[in-house]
């Protein structure tokens, strides 16, 4: 892999995927042609998308503060209503005008970034901030929240524009890479898991790629890098690291899988949507 993202040396390449991502999305929402456009997220258009990013953006502020001020924050919701939640809290701000939810977007996200930048590296592994579904998680964890949601969403407004066989950059999703391990690990559904027990290997191309084995039992999903996938018998092998992760965000099933067809078909249905 190119770099560890988790790492404070990553630090000035993750923040610059942030802003160019983030440059890319508000090319498309300055538009105003844009705005009523449908896009990959069922039920959205791209102000819902603005809507959503407002929710998230100020959501973390919030959440940011609570930390800097060392007072508790709420207990956390939980994996399961994440998307139920995250579409009510973008669909709360259709009330606002075009111009208006575009420059409460833009103030939250200015705000976010002046917090990231001025991370120290201590503060980058040991500066623990609640998220609202997940609980503390170190801040290294925020600018890839950003990453994902400017990068993936970006991709969906795109998808509602006419580029259905768009890819994320390379660079972008070889950063998100790490982190779609940890979103199956906490999107399995547990009525889909009962009584799975697989083990299939994931293999993507490129250098922000690798190889790694991975395993549903007892409703856990585990996984570790290895050198060699000769003991696996099912493989997803993507050629593109933007391929796996748009597989893991549901928008498509990427990757060319290769093996028992009862494995695959569990390993591609015993995750819910987030």
């Amino acid at each position: 892999m190119a770099i560890n993202p988790m790492e404070y040396s990553s630090k000035d390449t993750v923040l610059d995927v942030v802003r160019t991502e983030r440059s890319r999305f508000y090319d498309v929402i300055d538009n105003p042609a844009n705005w009523n456009v449908d896009t990959r997220c069922e039920g959205w258009e791209v102000r819902d998308l603005v809507g959503h990013m407002i929710d998230v953006s100020e959501g973390y502020l919030n959440r940011w503060d609570l930390a800097t001020r060392g007072e508790e924050a709420p207990a956390p919701l939980g994996w399961v209503v994440m998307a139920e939640t995250l579409n009510r809290g973008a669909l709360a701000h259709r009330s606002l005008s075009r111009d208006e939810a575009i420059n409460r977007l833009k103030s939250a996200s200015d705000r976010l970034m002046s917090n990231f930048e001025n991370l120290t590296e201590d503060e980058w592994n040991n500066f623990m901030v609640s998220h609202a579904f997940s609980g503390p998680l170190p801040s290294f964890c925020y600018p890839a929240f950003q990453i994902m949601d400017y990068g993936v969403h970006s991709w969906d407004m795109h998808w509602g524009l006419g580029d259905k066989d768009a890819r994320l950059d390379e660079r972008t999703a070889g950063v998100l890479l790490p982190y779609m391990f940890i979103i199956w690990q906490y999107s399995v559904d547990q009525e889909a898991a009962e009584g799975v027990d697989i083990t299939y290997g994931v293999k993507v191309d490129g250098e922000w790629g690798g190889q790694w084995k991975a395993t549903v039992k007892d409703g856990q999903f585990n996984y570790e890098p290895v050198d060699d996938l000769g003991d696996v018998e099912t493989v997803f092998h993507f050629a593109h690291p933007s391929d796996m992760v748009l597989t893991t965000y549901q928008r498509f099933q990427g990757g060319e899988a290769t093996g028992d067809p009862d494995v695959i078909d569990k390993a591609r249905n015993v995750f819910f949507s987030i």
